[in-house]
């Protein structure tokens, strides 16, 4: 698990440094996104019930994709951020329950053209940062859960652009997938007191992958550009799910993306 801790932590150095470094450029083209949206959710958590909660949540999104100078103008940076607030209630609408979620991405993705740059292929590593709450209103003992994560992921998406003279079209499709990482999550029937007071904090931080924490991400988009105004709508399905430490969660979300979209390019 040290060797597991360490190689995230070097890898978060690595990515932060060629963020600095590329910034630094100020020469290569830069689309950025801000998108608001809504949808349902489905929580699971039996540290706080055995019960599902179904509910709404509101979310915001905002992307930043940059091409890169290496391997002859082949990698391109995406910088991903999204946040959600939820509330949920049980089958018998007896209890509530209220999440929220920060998540913040960094991918590097190679970069395919075929048909004359109409159809992108992107792959690449990404790293995840993830943080967050679930509280339920009726519990008295433990009546909330932290959540803190970090993950390797591997980032596909296939890019399609339709240049019609009157409105340019462009689609994209991403799917995202971790398949290793660490987590926070207490023991079975273990209290946040035991942990942060009573110091009992062994085997709250695990390692995780396919086998405990399958999870993917689902974003399909598509941008239309009117005169200098470019409109992306969009659908997300966002899929965690974790089983540690005697645990079992679930966090799945699909929501409805509207937001608007700025390309520039930054020279010396």
């Amino acid at each position: 698990m040290r060797r597991g801790i360490v190689l995230l932590i070097l890898t978060w150095i690595v990515t932060c440094l060629s963020a600095q470094s590329m910034d630094k450029i100020g020469t290569r083209p830069i689309t950025r996104s801000t998108m608001y949206g809504a949808g349902s959710i489905n929580l699971y958590d039996t540290y706080l019930s055995p019960l599902e909660y179904v509910g709404a949540q509101m979310r915001v999104v905002r992307e930043s994709n940059r091409m890169t100078p290496w391997l002859d103008n082949k990698f391109s940076r995406q910088v991903l951020f999204q946040g959600h607030l939820a509330s949920a209630n049980n089958p018998a609408e007896t209890a509530s329950e209220l999440a929220g979620m920060v998540n913040w991405n960094y991918a590097l993705h190679y970069n395919l053209s075929f048909c004359h740059n109409q159809l992108q292929l992107l792959v690449g590593p990404m790293l995840q940062l993830h943080s967050g709450f679930t509280y339920n209103t009726r519990n008295g003992n433990n009546p909330a859960q932290a959540r803190f994560s970090t993950n390797l992921a591997a980032s596909v998406a296939i890019q399609y652009q339709i240049p019609w003279r009157v409105s340019p079209l462009s689609f994209r499709y991403q799917l995202d997938a971790p398949f290793f990482g660490i987590m926070f999550s207490p023991q079975y029937g273990q209290s946040y007191y035991e942990i942060f007071s009573l110091g009992h904090s062994a085997g709250t931080i695990v390692c995780t992958s396919l086998h405990n924490q399958l999870t993917l991400r689902h974003w399909l988009t598509a941008d239309v550009t009117l005169r200098h105004c470019t409109i992306r709508m969009g659908y997300m399905a966002d899929m965690r799910q974790s089983h540690v430490n005697e645990l079992r969660a679930h966090d799945y979300s699909h929501s409805f993306l509207i937001g608007i979209v700025k390309r520039l390019t930054i020279e010396n």
